[in-house]
């Protein structure tokens, strides 16, 4: 096996000090587990992209570290809740919404995510 770069090292690193950090919370440890594996067919020159979920797992190990974090889950969209695939070239409106008094919750009973993703 060919020496681990810098970055795989970091990234080894991170993974194991997650695993400790989700001990006893509930879902941590599969949370983290199923992250890893979701990225590991990234390919080892897409650098930019390894950073930044690097980044992004420092920050959630932060997260866990902290004592209030009891938990960790996911937010996953209910089968019953998908829209149908939209046909090629055939665009769908949404509906006109006259009422202003609109819950803040969208169709699936969750939070609305506003256009920008914040």
């Amino acid at each position: 096996m060919s020496r681990l770069s810098r970055l795989q090292r970091q990234v080894l690193s991170l993974y194991r000090e997650l695993l400790r950090a989700g001990r006893g919370k509930p879902g941590a440890e599969a949370r983290v587990r199923a992250e890893f594996r979701q990225h590991a067919s990234l390919p080892r020159s897409d650098v930019l992209r390894i950073e930044y979920l690097y980044r992004r797992g420092r920050r959630q190990l932060q997260l866990l570290r902290s004592g209030h974090t009891t938990a960790m889950g996911a937010f996953v969209r209910l089968r019953g809740a998908t829209e149908e695939p939209h046909s090629a070239g055939v665009q769908r409106t949404p509906p006109e919404d006259s009422d202003s008094t609109r819950s803040p919750l969208d169709s699936t009973g969750s939070p609305e995510t506003p256009p920008d993703g914040r």
